[in-house]
Order: structure tokens, then sequence, then C-alpha cells
């Protein structure tokens, strides 16, 4: 890179995380591995690090291909249910057994996955582009706050007496649908994958357990089909064998952190509500939005 210019210089695809050394990467690893799984953003806290510490935002396409590291942790962490599922929907699908829970299960994944992949289609020049309007800052604060208020709303009217304990056997393909249509809105910065799809379980009225469990499960194909794509983007744009070897630290520091979220998440929301996060992410927003007009973030 020639001194002085910046990996957006002349280029659609933004690369600037390229210019981060390793102990930044490991901190951003660690920041997208904890955040991937909570309902609090991924994507805004890779825009709020940055730009509260000087550092050029890493982009999009960094984003989505570091959320293979939690494709790791999730298939570390659920690799038994993985199998099994997938064991049970083929031996029904070949006894002729439409009926079965885990062969629905499975059918309604796939089903749950369409959305986000014709929304990433239709909004990837946009979102991987330098200087993104979708990336900024004042965009990823409001969607914080407006996913705040609707995590707390699905809290409230979701949850309520024995509609808001429906647990995994209980699911059906219509909640499937609902949910990854859901799932389809976290392209948009400070949205959260894990947190769009939490909200809409609990609105559905799932177990809060239930609704985390199957955050996960159907964020598996989305990550693959994202993640790889992306790394297929980042070759295409000529990424540095420097850039790929900071891209596979952050992955491998954000793989660990993102089990110890799932861990923490799960045994969290079998005692107690999601209103942390709720509140966490209103009070996020609204702070973005303070410190961007005050100069806090370069």
């Amino acid at each position: 890179m020639t001194p002085g210019t910046s990996p957006c210089d002349g280029a659609s695809i933004n690369l600037s995380f390229a210019q981060l050394g390793v102990w930044k990467m490991i901190v951003l690893g660690i920041v997208q591995g904890i955040t991937e799984l909570l309902p609090i953003s991924s994507t805004a806290h890779l825009r709020i690090v940055p730009a509260l510490f000087g550092w050029p935002d890493p982009g999009a396409a960094f984003s989505a291909a570091m959320q293979l590291a939690s494709l790791l942790a999730v298939v570390a962490f659920f690799g038994k249910d993985i199998v099994a599922i997938s064991g049970e929907a083929l031996a029904a699908l070949r006894r002729g057994e439409p009926r079965d829970h885990s062969l629905r299960i499975t059918a309604g994944i796939i089903i749950g996955t369409i959305p986000i992949g014709i929304a990433g289609l239709a909004l990837r020049k946009t979102l991987n582009a330098c200087n993104s309007p979708l990336r900024g800052l004042a965009v990823v604060a409001w969607a914080c706050v407006l996913m705040g208020v609707l995590l707390a709303l699905a809290e409230l009217y979701g949850q309520r007496g024995s509609e808001g304990k429906r647990e995994w056997n209980r699911l059906t393909l219509r909640d499937c649908l609902y949910v990854g249509i859901a799932q389809a809105f976290a392209l948009i910065p400070g949205v959260s994958r894990s947190g769009s799809t939490l909200t809409a379980g609990l609105g559905l009225g799932m177990e809060r357990a239930t609704a985390a469990r199957f955050s996960f499960l159907l964020g598996v194909p989305a990550i693959v089909l994202a993640g790889l794509f992306e790394l297929w983007t980042l070759r295409k744009a000529g990424l540095s064998r420097h850039g790929w070897m900071l891209l596979a630290i952050g992955v491998l520091s954000g793989s660990a952190a993102s089990y110890a979220a799932i861990w923490g998440l799960l045994r969290y929301l079998e005692r107690h509500t999601s209103w942390v996060f709720a509140w966490y992410r209103v009070v996020l927003g609204a702070a973005l939005l303070v410190g961007t007009s005050a100069g806090w973030f370069r």
C-alpha cells in the first residue's frame, strides 16, 4: 500500500482490517466472538470499538468472514444436537414421515435461511462498499435502540402465560419462517442476527432457552453461506497474505470467546429474562448517538 493512501482508495471492497496488527485483531476477534452470539450485535461492536480507538472500520466483508468463528463454536457446542436432528430427519425422510418433528425443524431451518440469502445478495454491494452508508454510526445507534425496544416488547408480551413456555418439541414450520424473516434484518449493522432471531422467538411465545437454542441452530447455514461467500469476496479483492494471517488470528480468538458466550447465555436464560440485553442495547445506542454528536469517535 502506498504511504498516505487508504485501503478504500479506488477499491470497491473495504480491506482496512489488513492495516491492523496482531493484538488489535485478537481484541476484535474476542469482541466479535462474544457479541455475535449474544443479542447485542457484533457488527455494532466491530464498528464502535475501532471508532472509539481511532482504528479503521474493518468492513462488512471482514465482519461476515469473522462469523466463521461463531460457526466453529456453535458446531462444537451443539455438535450432538446437529448430528441427532440431521440423522432423525434423514431417517424420517426415508420412512416417508413428513410430520416427524426433526424433519420439520430441518426443513424449517432451510426455509428460514432463504430470506437472509435473498436480502444478502440484494445488499452485498452496498454493505461491502468502502464507507457504506449502512455502516454509519448513526445507523448502528438507531438500530441498537430499535432492537432494544422490540426485545423488551417481546419479553413483555411474548412471555406471558402458558404461551410463553413453548418448548423445542412444539416448534412449527411457521415459527421457522417468521424467525428466518427476522434474521434477514440482521444485515443492517446494529440489528444483530442473534438479537433479531431471539426477539422473534420470544415474541412467538418460545421458552427463552428454546428461543436461544433455535437462534443458534438457525444461524448455522446463514453463517456458513455468508462466511464462505465473503472469503471468496476477499480473495477476489486481492487480500494480502498478511491480511489472511490476521483474519485467521481473529477467527481463532473469536471461536473461544463464542463458545464461552453460548455457554453463558443458555445458562443465564434458564433462570433470567432478556431484559438486561434490551436495556444494554438502548443505552448503547443512546450513548453512541451522544458520542457521535460530541465527537468522541474518530
